[in-house]
């Protein structure tokens, strides 16, 4: 099993941007799986996330307190800005704009601890900076959000707050305490842990996709150039912010992966949430989804690359 799990961890950007292509141009293969399904799955990662979790992970927070209040402040700063921006200069409607903007406002994603430890960065930094942003999500997501579409749209900010405590806090917070009391037990599944949030991710993906498959469609190019942009630009801008605080190679990395990697899952949950009424607002999580895993991929490897050839 455990080699099961970590081939389909390996090949996840794979395996995600396959199901995404057929559900896009098959999208009757993955009507069945509901969208009412999205908050449960997304809370199965949160609950995986939390099993992962131990007290030696927030230790950092006290020992290195600049370095996570640094990673705080550019995640909640570049990536809502970025989309913002991205969303005004290409003149998005009402609900991409909305989309792009929770993807932005959203934490840092999950598997931003698995590419910076791929790129040999520093992944104790990448879990401090992850599970102290998704802690404060229920707070900082809801505000921000409010603050750049309030006079776009109407958001229903109290539903975000509430939201994220169930789909979010409460999985993780339940993870964690399980692998405290329990984390001999625990230590026996958490080899098959990957294989479940690849599975929940995908199943995610698949029912976004193919629900929306010919508003994605409809819309062209546009929304995927946002999201792209959105994503590099957040990479760049995140280890841009590393050089400039002239941060060690190891610190650049984390900080570059957990700003540019967003948990769009989360995004594509709270759109649904706090924007009922909108159309394509779940299209840039979904898509978000699929793309930053095979960005996150490939960037891997060149980070590779840099720390090689400064040893």
């Amino acid at each position: 099993m455990k080699k099961i799990s970590d081939i389909i961890g390996k090949f996840m950007a794979i395996i995600v941007l396959m199901v995404a292509i057929i559900a896009l141009f098959i999208p009757k293969t993955c009507l069945w799986i509901d969208t009412g399904w999205i908050n449960y799955l997304l809370m199965v990662v949160m609950f995986g996330m939390g099993l992962t979790l131990k007290i030696e992970d927030f230790v950092i927070v006290f020992k290195r307190p600049k370095d996570i209040i640094i990673g705080c402040v550019a995640q909640f700063t570049i990536m809502p800005l970025l989309a913002f921006g991205l969303g005004k200069i290409f003149g998005l409607e009402a609900g991409l704009m909305a989309g792009v903007i929770l993807v932005g406002t959203c934490p840092g994603g999950t598997s931003s601890n698995v590419i910076t430890y791929l790129s040999k960065g520093d992944v104790a930094l990448s879990v401090g900076m992850t599970s102290v942003n998704t802690l404060l999500a229920p707070f900082l997501t809801p505000a921000i959000t409010y603050l750049l579409l309030r006079t776009t749209v109407s958001v229903d900010v109290l539903g975000m707050f509430l939201s994220i405590i169930k789909v979010v806090i409460i999985p993780i917070s339940l993870g964690f305490v399980i692998n405290k009391i329990w984390g001999k037990h625990t230590e026996k599944i958490s080899d098959v842990l990957p294989l479940v949030s690849v599975l929940a991710i995908t199943l995610i993906v698949a029912s976004v996709v193919s629900h929306n498959s010919e508003r994605i469609l409809e819309t062209g190019v546009i929304v995927f150039v946002v999201v792209i942009l959105h994503n590099v630009f957040g990479y760049l801008a995140g280890y841009l912010l590393g050089m400039l605080l002239k941060l060690p190679l190891g610190k650049k990395k984390a900080l570059a992966i957990e700003i540019g990697m967003q948990n769009s899952g989360l995004a594509t949950s709270l759109a649904q949430t706090a924007f009922p009424n909108l159309m394509m607002v779940t299209v840039p999580g979904a898509i978000f989804s699929v793309w930053h895993n095979i960005s996150g991929a490939l960037l891997a490897n060149v980070l590779r690359v840099i720390k090689s050839k400064d040893n």
